[in-house]
């Protein structure tokens, strides 16, 4: 006999932009059965329906977060990433902390790249039920030519470092996009541009050539695989954006040719600018150097014309939030880049919330399938003390979730055990550097210009993708 909960007594924000409405939702099995009037008069002929009291709570569909490394374990810098971290105990961590998003009403995320390409494991563990956790689409190896990604020489000249695998010339870029489907991704994942250090003070520069490019999307689309790209500049996204690529990163520095060209092809954008939005409002509370401030939150005004142009233009904008590193803990900030949106962009709650949700299912490949309360779609459905219209920080306080489904089935929200430190997985840091000036006056902002500004997640030269 199929399970059925009918959640009665609440408001419901159905993940379209329209505006609330009481109404009663029914979940069967794994579907939104009924909704309003119908849901009441469905249960009363279902003899075994659990019915949970939601007055006071809004019914909505659950985040979905577009942008979330799961296997880097809010990593402090990207060394950890690339040398601290193990193949099978960072995906058991994985999976602890796939727990936490549950908490935090995240039932579906994408995670771009993974280190060991182990996401693509706990993504299995998690659809069959060994874990919990939210809906996972994945990719595996984020792909470079040599040059690229956001870690400068910390990445190798060839092979695999961390989460990026180096790949030059026709023969190699075929052969590993057809490996990484063999392994199971369900993206494929390309950094379009990236950092070379001495060349860093003109940003990152695409490190593709548009042939290239056009290699690894038609190798891909030709076996029914997405691609998505990190893509920050002019170059990089006009790129990307002809190559056919079919989601991209970050998406700033863009100009006149890159706007036409992602309005043309419609491509969604994940801006994934919360990582920014953390270092602008609290990196001073960490005793980072303002100079990293004001760099970041640039980054996010010159965005804000363009992204607002492609949000007008019909062009999806996606919400992610790059949990993984410190500065973006899991479990704590997927709700941010809605509010980024609304604060820079000037969208309204309910837009943001369709972003994070109706939008975001594109993501997980399961446009039309799940992000909307209604019938027929997904039960992926979280129950939210308070109404996020009105206040979208709300998601982002601890307890205010009260109930998660995936899939129909409803999530364990009980306490997580408590986690001791693991040997040898975090970077030890000496702290602030020691300068006269620091010992004797406390002169933090002085001390930060001349080196080592303690920003969690990374820094001018290592930024995270």
């Amino acid at each position: 006999m199929a399970s059925a909960t009918l959640l009665e007594g609440g408001s419901v924000i159905d993940g379209t932009g329209t505006a609330p409405f009481a109404a009663a939702v029914l979940i069967e099995s794994d579907v939104i059965a009924a909704v309003g009037q119908a849901a009441t008069e469905r249960a009363r002929h279902l003899q075994h329906a659990t019915r949970i009291d939601v007055s006071g709570m809004t019914v909505m569909p659950g985040l979905i977060d577009a942008h979330v490394h799961l296997s880097f374990d809010d990593a402090a810098s990207n060394p950890e990433v690339f040398h601290l971290r193990r193949n099978a105990l960072s995906a058991l961590v994985a999976s602890y902390n796939a727990r936490k998003l549950l908490r935090a009403g995240v039932t579906g995320i994408l995670d771009p790249d993974s280190i060991f390409e182990n996401m693509v494991d706990v993504r299995d563990a998690i659809d069959v039920g060994i874990v919990e956790g939210p809906r996972i689409a994945c990719g595996c190896y984020a792909l470079i030519p040599g040059l690229g990604g956001t870690a400068g020489r910390m990445i190798s000249d060839t092979g695999i470092t961390g989460y990026v695998t180096v790949v030059q010339g026709k023969d190699a870029i075929m052969a590993e996009v057809r490996r990484q489907i063999k392994v199971g991704a369900d993206w494929i994942k390309v950094h379009v541009s990236g950092i070379a250090p001495r060349y860093a003070h003109l940003g990152e520069m695409c490190s593709w050539s548009q042939e290239e490019l056009n290699t690894i999307c038609e190798t891909a689309h030709d076996l029914g695989v997405p691609v998505m790209g990190h893509s920050r500049g002019a170059t990089s996204t006009t790129r990307a954006a002809r190559a056919g690529m079919d989601l991209i990163f970050h998406g700033t520095g863009m100009d006149e040719a890159a706007l036409e060209e992602v309005i043309k092809r419609r491509t969604p954008v994940c801006p994934t600018l919360t990582f920014q939005a953390n270092i602008v409002d609290f990196g001073h509370q960490l005793g980072g150097d303002p100079a990293f401030a004001k760099l970041f939150e640039r980054e996010i005004v010159d965005s804000v014309e363009s992204l607002r142009r492609l949000h007008d233009a019909g062009v999806p904008l996606l919400c992610g939030s790059e949990s993984g590193f410190s500065m973006v803990p899991y479990g704590h900030w997927h709700y941010r880049e809605m509010e980024v949106f609304t604060r820079y962009l000037g969208l309204d709650n309910l837009q943001a919330i369709r972003c994070a949700t109706q939008e975001n299912a594109f993501a997980l490949k399961m446009s039309g399938k799940t992000g909307v309360i209604a019938v027929g779609m997904k039960a992926d459905v979280i129950c939210v003390a308070g109404d996020p219209a009105q206040d979208l920080t709300i998601l982002g306080e601890p307890g205010r979730v009260r109930h998660v489904f995936v899939d129909g089935r409803k999530m364990d929200l009980s306490d997580l055990p408590a986690r001791k430190p693991l040997e040898g997985w975090r970077m030890p840091s000496m702290g602030q550097q020691l300068t006269r000036d620091f010992a004797l006056n406390g002169n933090v902002a002085a001390t930060a210009s001349h080196g080592n500004p303690q920003i969690k997640g990374g820094d001018l030269h290592d930024h995270p993708g």
